[in-house]
């Protein structure tokens, strides 16, 4: 089968293009014949720097990048009974770990995966994968959101945060979304109740009483998010652990908590994004789509930090 090596972190060239054997499943997991790869800033980074290769392959050499998938079961593992031979399916596999998912067949632990809803196709299947699993687990798991909560969502426009919007409403938030002028529209598109230019207005001077913010920037706008958060109210924060220590102690003496949040590949998770997207509340919106061939294509599409939704790779 075709599968992409990631001998040692750099540019686009990096990526080659390589034939290997198709991989044996273990009994809880299941072969998924790949229809379309969804591509993140996890996967770029990965690419792009040793240290983040190091990070989660650890001394691995080659790798395969890639973590969202949608496909076709075509092999089940003898202890598994959730799944069977020929149904679409699309998931999140092992984050944080080895995913493998730059190949025509994938080994998948079948707790990974959730059947693909009716009328879904697997484009947004791997689209919704990782960015909707972060936003779910943010502000489901760890913010509690609930209905009638105002909910403030940072960088609206991008993977995480236009699913955050969407998932916030099918709870019943008031959401506030944050993006540059141009991609007004579009936030208030997919369903804010409020947008914000992040380049003209400033936070603690527009908004305030906020009960959760997920915030996928950090620096200062986890400063701003501090200030218009109410007391006893929630920031879930996305791209670091490291908080700054002025960020940390604004927070405590208002009464605010701050909590780092990595995604993990959760059944849970998976299902409860499928039975969202079957109600139709929630859907992924596809910004640019390239075929295998063009992984390196994709990659610097994301690499630009300026998608409005998602990148996805069809096989």
């Amino acid at each position: 089968m075709k599968a992409i090596h990631l001998n040692k972190a750099g540019g686009i060239e990096e990526l080659q293009y390589v034939e290997v054997p198709q991989p044996v499943i273990k009994p809880t997991e299941v072969l998924v014949a790949v229809k379309a790869i969804s591509i993140n800033p996890v996967d770029v980074k990965a690419r792009a720097y040793e240290g983040v290769k190091q990070w989660i392959f650890g001394g691995q050499s080659p790798v395969v990048l890639g973590w969202d998938i949608a496909g076709t079961v075509v092999e089940v593992g003898d202890e598994v009974t959730a799944l069977k031979v020929g149904d679409e399916v699309f998931g999140m596999v092992n984050f944080f770990g080895q995913g493998n998912a730059y190949a025509e067949y994938v080994a998948v632990p079948a707790t990974h995966l959730s059947l693909l809803p009716h009328g879904v196709t697997h484009t947004e299947g791997a689209a919704i994968a990782m960015v909707g699993s972060t936003a779910y687990q943010a502000l489901v798991d760890v913010a509690k959101v609930k209905q009638g909560d105002k909910v403030l969502v940072h960088a609206a426009s991008g993977g995480v945060g236009h699913v955050a919007v969407q998932i916030a409403k099918a709870f019943g938030a008031h959401v506030i979304g944050t993006s540059s002028a141009k991609n007004k529209d579009f936030v208030l598109a997919i369903g804010a109740d409020e947008h914000l230019d992040y380049t003209t207005r400033v936070l603690r001077e527009t908004i305030s009483d906020v009960d959760i913010v997920i915030d996928t920037i950090q620096g200062n706008t986890l400063l701003e998010s501090v200030a218009v958060v109410r007391p006893g109210g929630v920031i879930v924060t996305l791209p670091s652990p490291e908080i700054s220590e002025e960020a940390l102690v604004l927070a405590k003496d208002k009464g605010v908590t701050i909590a780092f949040m990595m995604v993990e590949s959760k059944q849970e998770t998976i299902n409860a994004l499928a039975q969202l997207m079957a109600k139709e509340v929630v859907k992924p919106i596809i910004a640019q789509v390239f075929v295998f061939d063009e992984m390196g294509q994709a990659h610097l599409a994301v690499e630009t930090n300026r998608t409005v939704g998602k990148v996805v790779v069809v096989l």
